[in-house]
């Protein structure tokens, strides 16, 4: 990995994390068996619906619209 650029470097490296971070949580990775094709299309569905709001937020306080509640 030394040949990476750093902001890949710190990406696989927060992937790491973020493993380790769930298996203690969760106690199972992806490596799981116990979810049907259907149940994993679900996760990433919620999954993505997290990002967007988020990505939502973040354009509201760039662009200074944020609604302050």
């Amino acid at each position: 990995m030394d040949n990476l650029d750093s902001v890949v470097t710190s990406i696989i490296n927060q992937f790491k994390e973020r493993s380790i971070k769930g298996k203690a949580k969760y106690g199972v990775d992806l490596d799981r068996k116990d979810l049907s094709l259907l149940e994993w299309i679900e996760h990433a569905k919620q999954e993505h619906m997290d990002a967007i709001l988020y990505l939502e937020k973040i354009k509201q306080i760039v662009s200074g619209e944020e609604k302050i509640v």
